[in-house]
């Protein structure tokens, strides 16, 4: 998670600086290894310690299961669009205000929230 609210905030300042500048290229390495060596391989372990915990607690049966699976595939989603707009920014094709990132940079955190809420309370 702390890869996911980190990465669109390197995301705003880098989206603010001059094309091709020196600081442009240092995030551009940092937006790279934040991406490849602590994204990745934790979104990897979420997934399969979730699944056999899920399985292991019989847990996929409850409707609150349910909606955040529906959650986690969203935010699943979300490290794939980061992950393209790390890809972007390494070519040069950022089209997109810091402005734009610094909204972003909020919508993990909704859905963390989100994914706590339901199982702490377990609703239905």
């Amino acid at each position: 998670m702390a890869a996911m609210l980190y990465l669109p905030r390197l995301f705003v300042y880098h989206a603010a600086l001059p094309a091709g500048s020196p600081q442009g290229e240092t995030f551009k390495v940092m937006e790279r290894r934040l991406a490849k060596a602590i994204m990745l391989p934790g979104m990897i372990a979420t997934w399969i310690f979730g699944i056999a915990l899920v399985v292991m607690s019989g847990a996929y049966t409850q409707g609150w299961m349910h909606a955040k699976f529906a959650l986690v595939l969203a935010m699943s989603g979300i490290h794939g669009w980061l992950s393209r707009m790390v890809k972007d920014f390494a070519a040069g094709r950022n089209t997109r205000s810091p402005k734009f990132y610094r909204v972003l940079n909020e919508v993990p955190t909704l859905l963390m929230i989100g994914i706590v809420i339901l199982v702490v309370v377990k609703p239905f």
